[in-house]
């Protein structure tokens, strides 16, 4: 094998190895933001809620667990290199989101409706170039995976 060959060869397997990656990653991200935002419908209505509005239930600890998981999605945009803008508007939902929850009663309210997650996600597909569903699949009243 020739040099130029490795090397091409390399970066071939390279390239194909950053871009499972990349699908990896976003396809771990969408699952985060549905569990956070959007996991469960209230049945009879088209209302969703998900581990962010429940957790927020817990005082105190509730609303630092669910920002972090939060910062968790913005760090891996980071990773997949979301330019500087993008991040401080993601930043900016969370941040948002936190200040919302911190309110008690009306945030944990607000925060069904809030889905700074879900907002994220829609942010960096745009920036990746993925078609970003604008109604994710969730859990209906009766249980049951609707796609």
């Amino acid at each position: 094998m020739t040099t130029t060959s490795f090397f091409s060869a390399f970066a071939t397997r390279h390239t194909a190895n950053a871009g499972r990656a990349r699908q990896n990653a976003w396809v771990r991200l969408e699952w985060l933001a549905r569990v956070m935002d959007s996991a469960v419908r209230i049945p009879g209505t088209s209302i969703t809620l998900g581990a962010d509005a429940v957790l927020g239930l817990v005082p105190g600890v509730g609303n630092l667990v669910t920002t972090a998981v939060s910062g968790y999605l913005v760090h891996e945009a980071w990773r997949l290199g979301v330019p500087r803008r993008t991040l401080a508007r993601m930043i900016g939902n969370i941040a948002l989101d936190s200040a919302i929850s911190a309110v008690p009663v009306v945030g944990n309210v607000a925060d069904v409706f809030w889905k700074a997650n879900r907002k994220n996600m829609a942010i960096l597909a745009e920036h990746l170039g993925h078609d970003h569903p604008s109604s994710p699949p969730v859990l209906d009243g009766e249980w049951r995976r609707v796609a």
